[in-house]
């Protein structure tokens, strides 16, 4: 019989089976036909979480912008999946408050909202002040060493101007404690309220230097390292509200914005 990719060529007989094709194989050839096997090292583990990630990411980084049409058809010859998996995505996107959809079940990337992302800011400030609390005991060196790394490229991202940058090593530097606390919740509640924020500075600011500081960020890992949780925690907290400042300071250098 043929192998499980039901390829009709001769060499993909099982080698025990040293035989070529006769007339008795081809009612098998004709059910089993050709299917494409593809790279394992490309495919995604699963189909649902790609099409969101993806579309995440490129409303997140403005490629697709606020009002922007989401067509099922250019979406699934954009990213080569069926209808299923990505109306799954826009509805996780939707949660997120990053879609909408309107009448005639015609769906958009949502406007930014200032005042949806503030409220994401002040829901992702308590949770990340929970996975510190819940993670100082639990750090180890290495999980340490992984702060310090990542505030470095923090430092050097916002030395650079590098908005993307400095957002991708604030996410690696925070993400140490939610691991670290062990708490299975805190991902996907952070992942409901974290895009909304980060998609705001992207859009609203060309410079994060009056995101939280290298000296905010190496004050935290102090806390941890001395095993001061509470304490921790609460400078955690204070790191993840500054969205709000910046906005009223952007806000007084345009008062016409």
């Amino acid at each position: 019989m043929l192998d499980n990719r039901g390829c009709t060529r001769t060499e993909c007989v099982p080698r025990h089976a040293e035989r070529e094709l006769t007339e008795d194989d081809w009612g098998y050839l004709i059910y089993c036909m050709p299917v494409p096997v593809p790279d394992s090292s490309h495919r995604p583990a699963s189909l649902r979480d790609y099409a969101y990630e993806s579309l995440r990411t490129a409303i997140v980084d403005g490629t697709l912008a606020p009002g922007e049409k989401l067509r099922d058809a250019e979406l699934e010859s954009w990213l080569g999946v069926s209808r299923t998996p990505i109306r799954e995505a826009i509805a996780r996107l939707e949660t997120a408050g990053l879609v909408r959809t309107e009448r005639a079940r015609q769906t958009i990337v949502a406007p930014l909202d200032e005042r949806a992302a503030l409220n994401a800011q002040a829901i992702a400030a308590s949770l990340h002040e929970l996975a510190a609390r819940e993670a100082v005991a639990q750090l180890t060196a290495a999980d340490l060493a992984q702060m310090t790394a990542a505030n470095e490229r923090f430092r050097l991202a916002l030395a650079a101007n590098d908005v993307a940058a400095a957002i991708a090593a604030d996410d690696d530097f925070h993400a140490v404690a939610v691991r670290a606390s062990a708490n299975e919740l805190l991902p996907a509640l952070l992942e409901q309220v974290t895009p909304t924020l980060r998609r705001l500075e992207r859009a609203r600011f060309s410079s994060l230097a009056g995101r939280a500081s290298v000296a905010d960020h190496e004050r935290i890992i102090r806390l941890c390292a001395d095993g001061l949780a509470v304490e921790a925690g609460t400078a955690v907290r204070e790191n993840w509200l500054t969205l709000g400042r910046m906005l009223a300071t952007a806000h007084l250098a345009d008062p016409a914005d």
